[in-house]
């Protein structure tokens, strides 16, 4: 076992990496300007049934991933009417990578939009008021002020949903199944080669690089967290 932990990796394994990251940083491309507009919402919007949108935003954080999946299911799946319109104009993401990574993305959108939130919230209003009234319009002042000062948040949220990504099982497996090649994530592929005899070496090398890939990136957002409290402290 010893052994078969440190051996190279095989073909396989390579491939079972290479389409996580890939899965990951769709993800986290196809999330990110959702988790931004419902971050800055949720900080400096007040509307009916804020309290709501709230909840759903974070409602993946709280379901059992198996019901996020299922919900999927039923909503892109091939029998479904959205599915088949993605199906009829060649865009499906039933049980292919690309559902793998809206999967990824609807898991990983509460951590992102939590840290982004938080960021967005310590920009003091005052200064987006001052730029506003120099004749800034609300996007210039978004752009140029309010943007700026969160980015330490937005990056940090970005990883963490990454990492999140990354570690996505139920949902993913509940939506795209586990195809080798196609949907099979690091997750997916850790589940399976405990599942066959002898796959144990297997899956404890992919199990460190799981590990190394999540402390890195939950590392980096310490750090870019830690460098955001010292700004706005200094502020």
């Amino acid at each position: 076992m010893t052994e078969a932990m440190w051996a190279p990796l095989s073909p396989a394994e390579w491939e079972v990496l290479t389409l996580s990251l890939r899965v990951g940083l769709m993800a986290v491309a196809l999330t990110l300007p959702v988790a931004l507009f419902a971050a800055y919402a949720l900080a400096r919007w007040s509307f009916p049934g804020k309290a709501l949108v709230n909840g759903i935003v974070h409602l993946p954080l709280v379901l059992p991933p198996v019901v996020t999946g299922y919900l999927l299911l039923i909503t892109f799946g091939p029998q479904a009417p959205l599915g088949r319109v993605l199906e009829a104009v060649g865009l499906p993401i039933a049980f292919r990578w690309t559902g793998a990574a809206v999967a990824a993305g609807v898991m990983a959108l509460p951590l992102m939009v939590r840290a982004m939130r938080l960021s967005l919230e310590a920009v003091d209003p005052r200064l987006e008021q001052a730029a506003a009234t120099l004749g800034a319009s609300r996007a210039a002042v978004f752009v140029t002020v309010t943007l700026p000062m969160a980015l330490p948040g937005v990056i940090a949220g970005t990883i963490l949903g990454f990492a999140k990504a990354l570690g996505e099982f139920g949902a993913t497996i509940t939506f795209v199944s586990n195809i080798p090649g196609e949907t099979r994530t690091l997750p997916l592929a850790i589940y399976s080669f405990l599942q066959i005899p002898g796959g144990e070496g297997a899956a404890a090398r992919l199990v460190i690089f799981a590990v190394v890939l999540s402390m890195g990136a939950l590392l980096v957002s310490e750090w870019i967290a830690a460098r955001a409290a010292r700004r706005v402290a200094g502020a």
